[in-house]
């Protein structure tokens, strides 16, 4: 920004004439960092990144991936698998520039192939009903007279551990285990989807997860302890650090945040 100098003296007409050439001389260098910054851009062109995503933040992470590739041309190639499906592909392959996992925890299987790693936003668990709510469930506590209980698998997902975490804290989990109530499945977007189909009478599920007009969240404390963050982590086996350090610092901007705020994440302080 070119700072307008105000100096009350006789030489005014002269400053003023040097101000104006030197705002004309800025302007012009802005416009040569402008057109900088677009080669720089535009030289993405061609380049590729792979990415692994967790499943449950698809929605918002296409989003962003798609405005990235947009703006720079790059192309974004994304898989989106649960956390255990991903780190074995990567501890398979030994190939990806980046994981974006569900919590810090999903890293350290592969912990060995993560060169950095940066936390992006909140990751919010949330109890999950469908829209009439047919078992009145308050709480967590209210699951133990529920006929079906949805959640992730403990053993691949980020919100199953959480689920069997949060039940076994309350001496729910194995109960509901041995009842056959609990009924796990792969990814976290499948749980709100059979709520909405009125296939469970409730389920733990993240907040992003809750769309549509046939399921809801329960207003609960039950699972604040939970939350969890999640983390952009870049791969030791990243081909390109042009494009992998471009992506970085755009995850890092206001187009990236205002997606995530849009599905309902919380920025990390």
């Amino acid at each position: 920004m070119v700072a307008a100098g105000a100096l009350a003296c006789a030489l005014g007409l002269v400053l003023a004439g040097c101000s104006s050439q030197s705002v004309q001389e800025e302007q012009a260098q802005g416009g040569q960092e402008s057109a900088q910054e677009t080669e720089s851009t535009s030289s993405l062109e061609g380049e590729t990144l792979n990415i692994y995503c967790g499943a449950g933040m698809t929605e918002p992470f296409q989003e962003i991936a798609d405005a990235f590739q947009q703006e720079t041309g790059c192309t974004m190639n994304v898989t989106y698998a649960n956390a255990a499906q991903i780190q074995t592909q990567i501890s398979t392959t030994e190939q990806g520039d980046f994981f974006i996992a569900g919590s810090a925890e999903e890293l350290k299987p592969v912990q060995d192939y993560v060169a950095q790693q940066t936390d992006l936003v909140k990751h919010i668990p949330v109890l999950a009903v469908p829209a009439d709510n047919p078992k009145n469930i308050t709480g967590l506590a209210d699951l133990a007279n529920a006929d079906r209980v949805l959640t992730g698998d403990p053993e691949a997902t980020p919100i199953g551990k959480i689920a069997q975490s949060a039940l076994t804290k309350l001496n729910l989990w194995d109960q509901l285990m041995d009842a056959g109530v609990i009924t796990t499945t792969t990814t976290a977007p499948q749980i709100s989807t059979a709520l909405a189909n009125g296939e469970g009478d409730a389920g733990i599920v993240w907040k992003e997860n809750v769309t549509g007009d046939g399921v809801s969240i329960v207003e609960t404390t039950d699972l604040d302890a939970f939350v969890k963050t999640i983390p952009s982590a870049t791969l030791t086996c990243a081909s390109d650090s042009a494009a992998v350090q471009t992506f970085s610092d755009f995850l890092q901007t206001d187009t990236a945040w205002d997606i995530w705020a849009k599905y309902g994440y919380e920025r990390v302080q």
